[in-house]
């Protein structure tokens, strides 16, 4: 292995994105190169004036099957492969007339754009690339002497090179394995596509592929390293959202404000979220945004300050002008008014993101997280109750008014760390206990934010009176109900299915409280 410039003498060009491929092939035929091209990236270089010689003249056989086959054939593959440190090598391609090819700057057919676009099988199918990947790992496999190209953001620092002579082996080695990623994204994408045509959300192999969308500056704490990396979904959210004014993101910001809006998605009216370290200290629905906000803010205003405002609707001025009287980290929203980007723009640390559009909370997925020596993967919490097919156990049953807001506060427990205990009034938090080890201790947790909101707000009585109360999983024992009952809780929401239910339920009775059943859980570690 030689550590001097390595000169490129013949090059292979396929691509289906053109971006850059005049600035690359001018600069090789300008230093010395031959090129070789297929299709229309030969098109596109005889049209520009640039010499191209067809890889069928090349090689002597003619393009088949449409296409399918056109450089997998000795004569590409030899030249690629072809170690020319290894004089047997050298004699095999003189004696079989193998020319070698010292760059491949081959990007993949547009596989994962398709199957973006809604089309059918077959066009997907038919934009499953073969030759493409096998050119690409063949180059990358002897990168000792091949440069591979898969991206046109490589061309400029590959232009640059051949001024100086050619590529080093440091940078041909850092592009091979740029190459294997791709190609392993490409096929993850392939895989995940025909799984998902069989309806089969967890496959006996799950590939998990990701881009690099920026570098952080920090993971969760100064001393470690992160990342964030889109999966090439359409799922709006952090991935897909613009960042409108503001300083870069944290890892924290992100993660907070991928939960602020997956849970402010789940509302159907003008809905506020307020999240604190990935938990939510305020959500509320109401007539308006900046009603919402107000709602919103009143749960936990300590909390509150620097943390994550997720909006269901357009930012108007008006709520944008509310939120920003506080300290606010960053601001997702699936778009706003010029009206309220400009009141915004006066609070230059805060990030706005817009993302264009709402994600579908029934929508599925697959929820990836990292265990010592792998991952854990489940599909995403998608279910959703029903009013109407909650079961009432008590002897009392809800009033419509605590129906409407049992329906919420479960809604709200999605998106609460467990044990979640969720205090809601009029379409509104107004106690959120969240993360506990015990349920009871959620439950006092709770109360308590709701008593300090009151007091707050220079109100007499607790927030937490006459609201009702919803439980993420069972009240193993009453006492966690009675917690909520002193409270002032008046209508209970909770999946049920504890050995104990008959106790807690008698708890229930006792207080004249209404109690329903959901038989649906929703955990959240």
């Amino acid at each position: 292995m030689t550590q001097t410039p390595v000169p490129v003498r013949r090059a292979l060009i396929s691509v289906s994105d053109k971006t850059g491929l005049l600035d690359l092939a001018r600069a090789l035929v300008a230093h010395g190169a031959e090129i070789l091209s297929t299709g229309g990236s030969a098109r596109t270089l005889r049209e520009a004036g640039v010499p191209v010689t067809e890889v069928s003249d090349h090689t002597g056989f003619p393009e088949i099957l449409d296409g399918r086959v056109k450089t997998l054939v000795p004569q590409i593959h030899g030249g690629i492969l072809g170690r020319r440190d290894l004089p047997a090598h050298v004699a095999q391609m003189e004696q079989h007339g193998i020319a070698p090819i010292d760059l491949v700057a081959v990007n993949l057919y547009p596989f994962e754009a398709t199957v973006a676009s809604g089309a059918g099988v077959e066009d997907c199918i038919e934009n499953i690339d073969i030759g493409g990947p096998a050119l690409i790992r063949a180059a990358s496999k002897n990168h000792d002497h091949v440069v591979v190209l898969t991206d046109p953001a490589q061309y400029g620092a590959i232009i640059a090179a051949l001024s100086e002579g050619g590529t080093t082996l440091e940078a041909r080695r850092a592009l091979a394995g740029a190459a294997y990623a791709r190609t392993a994204a490409y096929d993850a994408a392939i895989a995940a596509w025909f799984a998902a045509q069989r309806g089969d959300a967890l496959p006996e192999r799950l590939t998990v592929a990701g881009q690099r969308r920026e570098s952080l500056r920090y993971g969760e704490n100064p001393h470690q390293q992160a990342a964030f990396y889109a999966d090439g979904s359409k799922r709006p959210g952090v991935a897909t959202a613009r960042q409108i004014q503001g300083k870069a993101l944290s890892y924290n910001n992100l993660n907070d404000t991928d939960a602020a809006f997956e849970a402010v998605a789940e509302f159907d009216a003008p809905a506020v979220v307020i999240v604190k370290h990935a938990n939510p200290c305020g959500i509320a629905t109401a007539d308006s945004l900046s009603a919402a906000w107000d709602l919103a803010l009143r749960c936990d205003p300590v909390s509150a300050f620097g943390g994550i405002v997720a909006l269901n609707r357009t930012l108007d001025a008006e709520a944008a002008a509310r939120i920003a009287a506080i300290f606010t980290e960053v601001i997702v929203a699936p778009d706003a008014t010029d009206e309220a980007r400009e009141i915004l723009a006066r609070k230059k640390n805060l990030r706005l993101l817009l993302t264009g559009a709402m994600p579908d909370p029934a929508e599925g997925g697959v929820i990836i997280r990292s265990v010592a020596g792998g991952f854990l993967a489940q599909t995403r919490d998608n279910g959703r109750i029903v009013p109407g097919e909650l079961k009432v156990v008590t002897q009392r049953a809800p009033t419509e008014a605590e129906m409407a807001d049992l329906t919420f506060a479960f809604r709200v427990c999605k998106h609460v760390k467990s044990n979640a205990i969720i205090y809601a009034k009029g379409q509104a938090t107004v106690g959120i206990g969240a993360g506990q080890m015990s349920r009871v201790d959620s439950a006092r947790i709770a109360a308590i934010k709701g008593a300090e909101a009151s007091r707050a707000a220079g109100l007499d009585q607790s927030l937490t009176a006459g609201s009702v109360v919803a439980s993420d999983a069972f009240f193993p024992f009453a006492d966690g109900l009675e917690a909520a009952i002193a409270a002032g809780a008046t209508a209970v929401i909770q999946p049920g299915g504890s050995i104990r239910d008959d106790e807690v339920i008698a708890a229930a009775d006792r207080a004249g409280i209404a109690m329903v059943f959901t038989g649906m859980r929703h955990f959240r570690h």
